[in-house]
């Protein structure tokens, strides 16, 4: 049996890691230990969305996709932290590169994985929250520090991946 979401961009992996494409309508696996109606090389449940670099829109829709796919997954107590750090991931990505980006969230298990790839290959700095002149803008990395169980970045061909995880506690 499967769940459907309408709207929703939350996908599985196949067993050769190549990922279907996103619909309007996706189709969900239940929660593990439920059987599913998928065959054998289902992947872990996982949210995977292409943001265009002049819709700033987009953050606020990753950050619903992210607490639907954590509350269909029995998690929705890290929610409000993973959508914190997603939405610095992918403000930072979309504002300071000028390109698009892709966001994908997965959940596996006892943890969430979320990663942010742009098509830039500037590494991201992590700045001193007590610099004058800054504002508000600068601590995006410093609450992903803080609040992530791991993070980094990650070169990859053209651009790089910034990530976190979370764990499931």
């Amino acid at each position: 049996m499967t769940r459907h979401l309408r709207g929703a961009s939350i996908e599985t992996m196949g067993s050769m890691g190549s990922m279907g494409s996103i619909d309007a309508e996706a189709s969900i696996p239940k929660r593990p230990g439920e059987t599913s109606g998928h065959g054998a090389g289902t992947g872990p449940p996982q949210l995977c969305r292409r943001l265009d670099r002049r819709d700033l829109r987009a953050v606020s829709e990753v950050r619903g996709a992210l607490r639907e796919l954590l509350r269909h997954w029995g998690l929705p107590g890290r929610a409000d932290t993973a959508e914190l750090l997603t939405s610095e991931l992918v403000t930072n990505a979309l504002v300071h590169t000028d390109q698009d980006a892709i966001v994908t969230a997965t959940v596996g298990p006892g943890r969430l994985r979320v990663e942010v790839r742009d098509f830039v290959r500037r590494r991201p700095r992590v700045r001193s929250s007590g610099r004058e002149g800054e504002g508000t803008h600068g601590r995006g990395l410093v609450l992903v520090r803080s609040l992530a169980a791991a993070w980094g970045v990650q070169a990859r061909g053209v651009g790089k991946v910034v990530w976190f995880e979370l764990d499931a506690g």
